[in-house]
């Protein structure tokens, strides 16, 4: 009789995504079709960002190519997706980084 291998045990991994007290965001990215004006309108109507804060969003989009435009729960990141995808907008979720995090709570 050949003698037992030792099974490794498993390593259990959270998964990122069930992780209640994570924080997403929603990221708007760049697009050629839509204008300036209107990623400013939809910014300031969907979120009720003020003019100028609509404006800096809409410029780091054109600019970078892509803008944080809300952060919270995943439920919540996901209604504000499919509202950009409505409203013609390229718009997906991702977890917050720990620098984005350290930057938003200065």
């Amino acid at each position: 009789m050949s003698p037992r291998t030792p099974v490794a045990e498993p390593v259990t991994q959270r998964e990122a995504r069930l992780d209640p007290a994570r924080e997403w965001c929603t990221v708007v990215h760049d697009d050629p079709v839509n204008t300036m004006d209107y990623v400013v309108w939809v910014f300031h109507s969907y979120f009720g960002y003020p003019l100028p804060l609509a404006e800096r969003r809409m410029m780091q989009v054109h600019t970078a190519g892509r803008a944080v435009v809300s952060r919270g729960a995943r439920e919540r990141m996901e209604v504000d997706v499919t509202a950009m995808h409505s409203y013609g907008l390229r718009a997906t979720i991702e977890p917050v980084a720990a620098e984005d995090a350290a930057d938003a709570a200065a």
